[in-house]
């Protein structure tokens, strides 16, 4: 699996994309509703395929049939990064080496664009949800392709849990990748990102 996407939870989509502007200094694009979860998004395009989520439940929609994903129907407090999406070619074969608790593949619709994620019964991901979501894009289909470049790279990104050490390894079975950085302490994750304003931290 690779790196895919950022996450910025809140109880307000406008919580979510005030967070990002106000902290990157830059303007996200509008995104849309998805099917399944009744969330709504916006979206920022990061250098090297990447990009960011500011997400929230839609109050245009009825509750969902199931929790929402990336566990936002317990979501409290001030919008912050809280999640993050790691790419697979096949979902199925993934998940059978997968800790328990990652979930099954659900179909999702935004708009013309479908995809598969991985969600469990509880809307959540092994530790704390600081593992990743798993998502199965269609070949040759990616929502970055379609944002504005914003300049903007991602140079670390950082999680924190009492069992890192744990964590770490875990992770190092399934991603190899430079800019993640597991620590050992209280329940936490942060970006840092560098761009022609020089460093920002989510």
């Amino acid at each position: 699996m690779i790196l895919d996407h950022l996450v910025v939870g809140a109880q307000t989509l406008a919580d979510a994309q005030a967070h990002i502007e106000g902290t990157l200094g830059v303007s996200m694009q509008s995104g849309g509703q998805h099917a399944v979860f009744h969330t709504h998004n916006a979206l920022l395009g990061l250098e090297d395929g990447l990009y960011l989520e500011a997400i929230a439940p839609d109050p245009a929609r009825p509750a969902p049939l199931r929790p929402r994903w990336y566990d936002l129907d317990r979501f409290e407090g001030s919008a912050r990064l809280s999640n993050w999406a790691a790419a697979v070619q096949d979902m199925d074969a993934e998940l059978l080496d997968m800790p328990a608790g990652c979930g099954a593949p659900v179909d999702v619709e935004r708009g013309t664009l479908s995809w598969r994620m991985a969600v469990s019964d509880a809307g959540t991901t092994p530790f704390d949800n600081l593992w990743p979501a798993l998502i199965e894009w269609p070949a040759n289909v990616h929502p970055a392709a379609s944002l504005k470049p914003s300049g903007l790279r991602l140079r670390r990104m950082t999680l924190r849990h009492p069992d890192g050490a744990e964590l770490s390894a875990a992770l190092a079975m399934h991603i190899s990748d430079d800019r993640l950085r597991i620590e050992t302490g209280e329940i936490g994750m942060h970006a840092e990102f560098t761009g022609p304003q020089g460093t920002c931290t989510l």
